[in-house]
């Protein structure tokens, strides 16, 4: 075994939320050593892997699938990776490679709505969490401004400066739906780090369409970003080490790290402080990996809380055709959304949601649709080209109330490694059921306001989840319901900090990833000031 490697700070995950905390405590002054699972992919040969792809939709085609380190996949379903144990399929699409999942996705930045941080406070439901939203809002801008977030300002998050970026012309079907649902519903331009001028060294967003799965000319901000600048901040980045394991001392202190290459050569990594940072499934799977005689039942586990609470966003959509013309596929796929049911009274009776209006091409779809209904030659054209300029997706996001029962535990499969992959309990309650009720007559209304006709709703009692994964490692005040502190810290090992989705002790009505990483900088600044001060 190899023992040649070690920092003041070892973090574990180079997605956006790890490299942004690396980055902060480089340029402090502080050695970083950051692990990666994944390999490095350079942004030209993931658009150039998805431009030959067969299937376009699916947006885990351009990321490379290694079983060393394997992630979920987009078939077969039930998925490979995730053992599925629940009578909901939880199936995750995350990436583990340099600059994490965040590579495949609509850059959609929002914060959270100040209630969303006393639900049960000011609801009777949930969890409230042990900070305000006054105490992430400077981090919220400090998150915009690296990312370039320009939106909607009155979305219910108040705001001590103007976003950094301005918003991105609206598209034509953003344009007719928002004149065409005012005033019983206002659409809000989605919060993004999506450039509509040239900034940070990337050029304006020019309308491709294919911010998912990956933008083909960097217009849009991802972690492959934050991971390359913590490199060239001076962090030390080792990819294709899969951690197995974490060591520690005899007062509980983490002591060393050890992994495995591609090669299944170990290799061990010490450091002072240590930072947990994959996912909110890949992070307690090496928690409840790390057991010993102290701690048998794994590391920050002492309560049995590590793995328990995974919460998403269980969606239910609709599509119909609008009676004019409305071009979805023109400029990025997800410009905006409904946000009027994201806070209120009723949070006590139901789950609050927000509406996403895709902007996506229907193209694909549209031409499944017709062949099934047996349309060929110069009709199917026509009909292509009349219901794809006509087609309206809608998809919600309902909170998803903590549940310890909803659970992430170490299946029996065994990777390439030998490691155990993840086994997945998810389920929803009656809060979640009764949000999908307003949610249908939200459909319903939205549908009759714009002519709609060939509705078709998801299939009733059936739930995808967001990608939005959360929960999993929550932070509390008291160690009997949580695994860290307020400041992403294990209650149970002083120098093992946490940070990602994972951490989130709730999950809101919004995509997840800006709180996130505003945890991430708070987290940084925190070790810093321990350090410097010890």
């Amino acid at each position: 075994m190899n023992n040649k490697n070690s920092a003041d700070v070892v973090v574990i995950g180079a997605g956006v939320n790890g490299s942004l905390l690396a980055t902060r405590l480089a340029k402090a002054g502080k050695s970083v050593l950051l692990l990666e699972s994944g390999p490095k992919v350079g942004r030209d040969e993931l658009v150039e892997r998805y431009r030959n792809s067969a299937f376009k939709s699916d947006f885990m085609s351009p990321y490379p699938f290694s079983p060393m380190a394997p992630h979920p996949r987009y078939t077969p379903e039930p998925n490979d990776y995730l053992q599925q144990t629940g009578p909901h399929p939880f199936n995750a699409q995350y990436i583990r490679m340099f600059g994490g999942t965040s590579w495949h996705w609509a850059a959609q930045l929002w914060r959270f709505v100040p209630n969303d941080f006393r639900q049960q406070t000011q609801y009777g439901v949930g969890k409230d969490w042990p900070i305000g939203y006054e105490d992430l809002e400077e981090y919220y801008y400090q998150a915009e401004v690296i990312a370039g977030v320009g939106g909607s300002p009155d979305n219910g998050s108040p705001r001590s400066k103007p976003y950094p970026m301005e918003r991105v012309p609206a598209s034509w079907l953003q344009q007719r739906v928002t004149a065409r649902l005012q005033p019983e519903f206002t659409v809000l331009d989605d919060s993004t780090g999506r450039n509509s001028r040239s900034y940070d060294g990337r050029p304006a967003c020019c309308g491709n369409n294919n911010c998912m799965p990956v933008c083909p000319i960097d217009a849009q901000y991802h972690g492959g970003i934050a991971a390359q600048q913590a490199e060239m901040s001076g962090v030390k980045v080792i990819a294709e080490a899969v951690v197995y394991q974490l060591e520690h001392d005899e007062q509980g202190r983490i002591v060393a790290a050890s992994y495995y290459d591609w090669n299944k050569t170990s290799h061990r990594v010490t450091a002072e402080t240590f930072v947990l940072a994959a996912n909110a499934i890949e992070t307690p799977k090496l928690l409840l990996m790390s057991t010993s005689d102290k701690f048998p039942q794994g590391l920050a586990n002492a309560r049995d809380n590590v793995g328990r609470n995974l919460c998403d966003h269980p969606a239910i959509g609709v599509t119909f055709d609008v009676d004019e013309e409305i071009w979805p596929g023109r400029g990025p796929v997800s410009p905006c959304s409904i946000g009027q049911f994201r806070d209120g009274e009723f949070r006590r009776e139901h789950s609050p949601f927000r509406l996403d209006i895709s902007n996506a091409s229907q193209v694909a779809s549209v031409t499944k649709e017709l062949l099934a209904e047996g349309w060929f030659g110069k009709k199917l054209q026509e009909q292509i080209r009349f219901r794809a300029s006509r087609r309206l997706s809608i998809k919600n996001a309902l909170e998803q109330l903590p549940d310890p029962n909803n659970r992430v535990t170490l299946s029996t499969n065994k990777d390439a490694l030998g490691l155990p992959t993840p086994a997945l309990f998810w389920d929803v309650d009656d809060y979640v059921k009764k949000g999908t009720l307003k949610t249908r007559e939200c459909y319903d209304a939205i549908a009759a306001k714009l002519g709609a006709t060939n509705i078709t709703h998801s299939k009733s009692g059936k739930f995808s989840n967001r990608q939005h994964i959360t929960g999993t490692l929550s932070m509390g005040l008291d160690p009997a319901t949580s695994v860290t502190d307020a400041w992403g810290r294990a209650h149970d090992h002083e120098n093992l900090f946490m940070v990602g989705t994972g951490v989130m002790p709730t999950v809101g009505t919004c995509n997840v990833t800006l709180t996130a990483m505003a945890l991430a900088l708070r987290t940084a600044d925190r070790i810093l000031q321990e350090t410097q001060r010890g």
